[in-house]
């Protein structure tokens, strides 16, 4: 596959998403949007993914409920590659990190909590690793900070090519320019790591509603081809195959049953990340038995 059809593969799937009202797209949700964001991932064993693992993270979430902790994190399971858990916590800065830290080390009974958890949940993984990253505004396209109405998560992984972040802003804003100018529903946040892995790595998000997102983006393609044109998409072309060294885009669905969500959302849309227990069926009535006359 040539750069051209990667950058598109990568970044189309990546931004698509359903088109909401400008206010939901406004200075103000950019302003929102976190400053650092933590990523966990959980790979899990096989046949250890499903009921087994909402069962084992829903301690984690009955410990954070029962704290009335302070932040907030937001679960995923992978849809495509590696049987996986990611786990989206998000911080207005490194020191509110620091200050939950704190507050789990000096309240014992989380503490407590969240160690028998932990134990329970590692018989379930094969391996698990964290990785931090720091948001970026200017690279960033009507990004969605709230997720109430989400259901899934497209995550894209650029690595550039040490050297070449000039050249790689450069980049994404003739990107979202074509975007832009062509009126696509596209929209994605973008995160650059700061700890955890190589240098040069760079994480795209955006979220959908449905899978018909997926749908809508891919036919939106041909807008932002036309509004780049043909001189556009050659500069484009080259930009890349300078710049990126390697790329790939995966889906994700949300997992409301793992996930600590802020109550806002739960509010916004209480049947998705709070449903109802299933009412118990009524017994049924032993039939008399028949006596021979």
């Amino acid at each position: 596959m040539n750069t051209l059809n990667s950058i598109l593969l990568g970044l189309s799937l990546a931004v698509v998403g359903s088109s909401l009202a400008a206010a939901q797209e406004s200075s103000s949700e950019t302003a929102s949007m976190p400053k650092v964001l933590q990523i966990t991932r959980e790979f899990i064993k096989p046949g250890k993914s499903g009921a087994v693992h909402d069962k084992s993270e829903s301690a984690f979430v009955q410990a954070m409920v029962r704290s009335k902790f302070r932040t907030h994190y937001i679960a995923l399971n992978s849809l495509t590659g590696k049987s996986r858990a990611l786990y989206l916590t998000h911080y207005d800065s490194f020191e509110s990190w620091e200050m939950d830290n704190k507050t789990v080390d000096k309240d014992k009974a989380l503490s407590a909590d969240l160690e028998r958890a932990s134990v329970a949940d590692g018989e379930l993984l094969d391996s698990m690793d964290s990785m931090v990253y720091t948001y970026e505004a200017d690279l960033s396209y009507r990004p969605r900070a709230d997720l109430s109405h989400a259901r899934y998560m497209e995550i894209s992984v650029f690595h550039v090519r040490l050297g070449h972040n000039g050249e790689w802003r450069k980049l994404v804003k003739m990107y979202r320019d074509g975007q832009e100018k062509g009126g696509t529903s596209a929209h994605w946040a973008l995160f650059e790591l700061a700890y955890g892995g190589d240098d040069g790595t760079w994480v795209l998000l955006s979220s959908d509603k449905s899978m018909a997102d997926i749908d809508t983006g891919l036919k939106e393609d041909k807008q932002f081809r036309d509004a780049m044109g043909e001189e556009g998409m050659k500069k484009l072309d080259e930009l890349y195959g300078a710049t990126v060294e390697n790329a790939h885009t995966e889906l994700f669905s949300i997992n409301p049953k793992q996930s600590y969500a802020p109550e806002e959302w739960v509010k916004a849309d209480p049947e998705f990340w709070k449903p109802k227990p299933a009412a118990a069926a009524k017994p049924v009535a032993a039939t008399e038995k028949k006596t021979t006359p």
